[in-house]
């Protein structure tokens, strides 16, 4: 078991670049996944490679988090497909650029009854193709994660981990634990199902009502029955501890010494 345990910079959403990275490196992170949301990114394309070259000098390893907010690869619209779809390939170059092991892909979401959502499904699984195609050459993986609730989730439980199965290795799965939570799976079967192509988990605590991001314990997720889960199958993925923007950054500490007391970090 290889696990490392991630700091999502969502937790500072808003402010520098690398200032953020700067704080979390000294509130004890190894890894730092980048949240490209936020009026820092606005000119991403013309900020890439000077950042890229800053964020290489840091001695922490990085993944990457492409815009999550108002973005639909399967939305109805072509147009904001198209969108996403382009979102998603400037984030894969950017981590091809600073070394990244994995960008975060939301497989999209189906916010109306009145849409198809094996449709959704096609659209999303041809587009993911098409961007491994792009992150394969720059190994690059891609962490296609569970999102969507109370009814726009593109999966049940039981699809969600076949998804992947006639797509290339390129892409892996990324558990969202609090997103699971909210649709109501069973997150230690989820994990036993998707083991062999786990790339990650985005760690997060909520109340089962709303996507709060809550630091762990501080909302009703069993986490013994998950961490026993990720004992279980000895997984190779990253841990991230992905907490709401204002969240106290001691939180990620305790966070992370709680997952080396429970032996999930090999």
């Amino acid at each position: 078991m290889n696990n490392q345990i991630t700091y999502s910079d969502l937790i500072l959403l808003n402010e520098d670049i690398l200032t953020n990275a700067h704080e979390l490196i000294d509130c004890g992170a190894d890894k730092i996944e980048l949240m490209m949301d936020g009026h820092a990114w606005n000119d991403m394309e013309d900020i890439f490679e000077v950042l890229a070259e800053e964020l290489r000098k840091l001695p922490v390893d990085f993944s990457v988090h492409p815009p999550a907010w108002d973005i639909n690869l399967t939305s109805e619209n072509k147009a904001v497909r198209k969108t996403a779809f382009d979102e998603y390939k400037k984030a894969i170059e950017f981590a091809g650029m600073i070394g990244a092991k994995h960008v975060v892909i939301h497989p999209g979401f189906c916010f109306s009854p009145v849409f198809d959502k094996k449709q959704a499904q096609q659209r999303s699984a041809a587009y993911i193709k098409q961007l491994c195609d792009i992150a394969k050459p720059l190994d690059v993986h891609l962490a296609v994660e569970n999102v969507g609730y109370q009814g726009s989730a593109l999966f049940s439980e039981e699809e969600f981990g076949h998804f992947l199965d006639e797509i290339d290795d390129t892409a892996g799965y990324l558990i969202d634990i609090g997103h699971a939570q909210l649709d109501n799976w069973n997150i230690p079967k989820v994990i036993h199902t998707v083991k062999g192509r786990l790339l990650g988990l985005h760690i997060h605590d909520n109340f089962g009502e709303a996507d709060e991001h809550l630091p762990i314990g501080k909302g009703k997720i069993n986490w013994d029955d998950i961490l026993d889960a990720l004992n279980d199958i000895h997984p190779d993925c990253e841990l991230i501890l992905e907490y709401a923007p204002g969240t106290p950054l001691e939180h990620l500490r305790h966070g992370k010494a709680f997952l080396k007391q429970k032996h999930i970090v090999g």
